[in-house]
């Protein structure tokens, strides 16, 4: 067994490609979806979305980024990070330093502060756009394969 990908829903498509693609995931393809298909998969009626896929560089991750254009719900995108659920997707990062910086040109925001955990990791959460949260991790040691 193997994830092949998370899914998020987002309002603002273009800006949350913008960001992970400041991350550094690349994209794979878009796609427009509807039809009584999408209907019985998503237990909606009338679906219309609009969906990009999203690769990590080693291509063993995925996210698919999902704006429903129909039916539209409006939710509260800025939980706090002890909600219950899906909080934050991690990834492992060279140079966290200049990923944050990167990711603050596309709107990230640091949620707390850059830490180091002891010899370990330097580790932060980022908030990007429709508050979805990345924590960056660079490992301090690296481990050999």
């Amino acid at each position: 067994m193997k994830l092949e990908h998370v899914g998020v829903v987002v309002h603002d498509l273009e800006a949350a490609k913008a960001f992970f693609t400041a991350l550094g995931l690349e994209l794979e393809g878009e796609v427009s979806l509807k039809g009584d298909t999408v209907d019985r998969l998503t237990g909606l009626d009338d679906v219309r979305t609009d969906l990009a896929m999203m690769r990590t560089p080693d291509g063993h991750g995925g996210l698919e980024l999902i704006k429903y254009q129909a039916p539209r719900r409006d939710g509260h995108s800025r939980v706090p990070m002890n909600t219950p659920g899906i909080r934050h997707f991690v990834f492992s990062v060279e140079d966290i330093e200049e990923v944050l910086e990167r990711l603050r040109s596309h709107g990230g925001e640091l949620v707390g502060e850059l830490v180091q955990y002891e010899d370990s990791y330097r580790l932060c959460y980022v908030r990007g756009p429709e508050g979805i949260t990345v924590e960056l991790a660079e490992e301090l040691v690296r481990r050999e394969a």
